[in-house]
């Protein structure tokens, strides 16, 4: 039998500093919050300078709160702010339901959604670096949570430790995380000392990231039109039709206000990405926010120290607008549809044309005898041309190779 969902009543207020996302922010609280299974029955908002210090929302609209969780037989209520301890304590006392913040809900679909075990350990990571600071006052809440949305994971069973416990637990973990990364790491260093070209897939959330990394491998990734349906990176072979093998690797999608402890809980993860020779950027053309949308993927890769890497911006979901109005804001671009055949053979282009630009050209003779040699040059680089010339018994080739191959050194 299926679980009923949570009623879910959404809070946000609308401040100078905010006023320009703010639409947009509330609008994808209610995306996540249908993502981690709840049901929105209503929103409730408000203008104001600044935040209220000790309740968020000023007096008048915390009784209007208290009367709308009575006629809706409200669950829980979500703030689209981060809360403190002390303004968590204060709502749940008026309002008399689970009180929880955006970052909980992130953090909740991130436990929903972690597979391996690294990503586990990472969410657990980000759970209990939330907790932490907000255990005072909260025994009392947590004890009659229940389950439901804001307590998944492997963070709820120890919501009620003292603090020793969760930095002792804290520290466990980190440890456990180092030795995994060690794994990924010398996977890392096997793929540079293979000289294998690296790209990977970056963007915000529901991009069509994974519907990507689908269409150029055979890697069946999970993609579905939700939030974070990818959490833990994917990386796969891809061939080009001239027959170099290069790497593509997926990676969990960014968001407005990404909680910093998810950010720091995942630097491995995000790690993978430091290592690429190219980022494909991928942007959802339809969406209403879209300049929004791209402006937080920047920012986050300056955060990460990852501008330095050549990006190409792969605008996807071509099919949903109308292409003569479409207007790109950010260079080299292709715009796309990663569910037609032409959209591949467009992005495919697109990439070598930028692999050519980053690789460094070669031309040689090659004797007709070297077997291996052509066939390494055919799967290890971009093999423009390869002609046979009868007379020296050699084959004249031309392409890109990286700058530490040995047919370019």
């Amino acid at each position: 039998m299926k679980k009923k969902a949570e009623k879910v009543i959404l809070v946000g207020v609308e401040t100078e500093e905010n006023y320009t996302r703010f639409e947009g922010s509330m609008k994808e609280l209610k995306n996540l919050t249908k993502t981690a299974q709840g049901e929105v029955v209503f929103s409730l908002t408000q203008k104001k300078t600044r935040i209220d210090s000790k309740t968020v929302i000023g007096k008048g609209k915390l009784e209007e709160l208290v009367q709308l969780v009575d006629a809706y037989e409200t669950d829980i209520v979500i703030f689209n702010h981060e809360l403190t301890p002390r303004q968590t304590q204060l709502i749940i006392e008026a309002v008399g339901v689970k009180v929880i913040d955006r970052v909980q809900l992130i953090l909740d679909i991130f436990a929903m959604r972690a597979r391996s075990k690294e990503g586990k350990l990472q969410v657990e990571l980000a759970q209990l670096n939330y907790l932490l600071p907000r255990l005072i006052g909260q025994g009392k809440q947590l004890s009659r949570l229940g389950g439901g949305i804001g307590t998944r994971g492997p963070g709820e069973t120890k919501l009620e430790s003292d603090r020793r416990h969760i930095r002792n637990k804290i520290i466990a973990i980190k440890r456990e995380l180092k030795e995994v990364t060690a794994h990924r790491e010398r996977s890392r260093q096997k793929r540079r000392l293979s000289d294998i070209f690296q790209i990977g897939l970056i963007g915000y959330t529901n991009a069509g990231k994974s519907t990507i990394l689908n269409l150029l491998t055979t890697a069946g990734a999970y993609s579905e039109d939700q939030l974070f349906a990818t959490l833990d990176p994917l990386t796969k072979k891809w061939q080009l039709p001239q027959g170099m093998i290069v790497t593509l690797t997926d990676t969990v999608g960014f968001i407005q206000d990404l909680p910093t402890q998810l950010i720091e809980s995942f630097q491995s993860t995000l790690e993978e990405s430091r290592n690429m020779d190219l980022l494909l950027h991928v942007v959802d053309a339809s969406a209403e926010d879209r300049l929004q949308h791209e402006q937080t993927v920047v920012e986050l890769l300056n955060d990460l120290d990852l501008e330095q890497i050549p990006v190409l911006t792969v605008y996807n979901k071509s099919d949903q607008i109308d292409e003569t109005e479409f207007v790109p804001t950010l260079f080299p671009n292709v715009l796309v549809s990663a569910k037609s055949t032409l959209g591949k053979e467009e992005l495919t282009r697109s990439v070598r044309e930028k692999m050519m630009e980053l690789l460094v050209p070669y031309e040689f003779d090659i004797s007709s005898d070297q077997g291996l040699e052509l066939s390494q040059l055919t799967r290890y680089t971009l093999l423009l041309s390869k002609v046979f010339e009868e007379d020296k018994n050699v084959y004249h080739v031309k392409g890109f190779a990286s700058k530490t191959s040995k047919w370019t050194r």
